[in-house]
């Protein structure tokens, strides 16, 4: 078959691997050269940890699998098996890794409660005060500003995938084709558009009544640490944030620990990955209403760069960058992406929220599966 692919970020560039993979050939349209989007501006976690029970922890577990295949194929995605530690700074944030620790699903998320000289142990980076950490060892990361680009450079090792850059799909014409903003028709057997937070236009169009909103998020990157940090950290916030650890400890941990004002304003967690060339990407922050500002708020980067630093033990390196960034989340929390077929022969995948680089693997799996690719 031939197969069109709209979009080159995580989502489109795994549903052009699927096919490929397949058998398929693919044609793959991005309307930037390369992408832009959230797909290279997250921390490139595949994050397991934190997944509802369910689909969602179904999609996370069977990504992490294929990123663990993928990245022994194509060692350019930088895929590492680090897992996360929760750090836990209070004794309410304590209980809730205790009572998820102790669930029925703990096993097949692989937690464990460690004490603060087992956390040390496990990533001797963290020289700062804390309890103990929450272990989630099926967590891992690639590298989000070069997953992308090792996998169509992979891709054009078959003979049947073309990457064009700089067109923007601007109409479907009648079934499995589409124009682009150079009047060019692109025809198949199958169409997927994976436009992730492009949700105006063509998007709006074929699905005018879609349930995803747009979500906007700022993060950070510094100079190279001197040290390695051997697993991704995520503060004691994160529990208020992921679904996963929903429970009455939480519930006692939100009436009697309320966030830090920086941090409820800006609705934030903090999570810190090392890069491969040292450096630490911190974040993040999530805007909800639009219109989104088109600047960057100062606050919270001096919250995570304290925060980070108390964690560490020591100041945080310089901040080399600042960036914001937007993502398609999906209205219904039960839903792990919208997948729909707008016409007979065309499929729209949007809306995985913060879990696109996380899921995009099983994600692009599926709708192979469901597309009968």
């Amino acid at each position: 078959m031939r197969v069109i692919v709209v979009g080159a970020g995580a989502l489109g560039t795994m549903h052009a691997w699927h096919a490929v993979r397949r058998g398929h050939q693919v044609v793959h349209l991005e309307r930037e050269q390369q992408a832009r989007g959230a797909s290279v501006r997250n921390f490139g976690l595949v994050w397991v940890g934190g997944r509802a029970e369910g689909p969602d922890l179904d999609t996370a577990l069977r990504a992490r699998q294929l990123w663990e295949e993928i990245g022994a194929e194509v060692p350019g995605v930088g895929f590492r098996a680090s897992g996360s530690l929760t750090v836990l700074r209070t004794e309410a944030e304590r209980a809730v890794a205790a009572e998820v620790a102790a669930r029925h699903d703990a096993g097949r998320r692989g937690w464990e409660l460690l004490d603060e000289a087992e956390t040390r142990k496990a990533n001797p980076a963290l020289g700062g005060d804390f309890l103990g950490a929450l272990w989630s060892p099926h967590d891992g990361q690639v590298e989000p500003r070069a997953t992308q680009r090792a996998l169509q450079d992979r891709l054009r090792e078959s003979g049947r995938y073309t990457f064009l850059g700089g067109r923007e799909v601007r109409e479907v014409v009648g079934e499995r084709s589409v124009r682009d903003d150079r009047g060019e028709l692109h025809s198949g057997d199958a169409v997927v558009l994976c436009t992730g937070a492009w949700l105006g236009g063509l998007v709006r169009e074929l699905a005018p009544e879609l349930p995803v909103r747009r979500v906007r998020l700022q993060m950070m990157q510094t100079d190279p640490l001197d040290g390695q940090l051997t697993t991704s950290v995520a503060d004691g916030d994160s529990f208020r944030y992921y679904p996963a650890y929903a429970g009455g400890a939480l519930d006692a941990l939100n009436a009697a620990q309320p966030q830090h004002p920086t941090a409820a304003e800006h609705r934030m967690q903090l999570l810190m990955v090392q890069r491969a060339d040292g450096t630490l990407t911190v974040g993040d922050t999530h805007e909800y209403d639009q219109p989104f500002g088109f600047d960057v708020v100062e606050d919270p980067y001096a919250y995570l760069a304290e925060l980070a630093g108390s964690l560490l033990g020591r100041p945080l390196p310089r901040i080399r960058r600042r960036w914001a960034g937007v993502y398609a989340q999906c209205l219904d929390p039960a839903l792990v992406v919208h997948r729909e077929r707008v016409r007979e022969g065309v499929w729209l995948v949007t809306g995985p929220g913060g879990r696109g680089m996380t899921g995009s693997p099983a994600i692009g799996e599926a709708t192979a599966n469901e597309m009968g690719l």
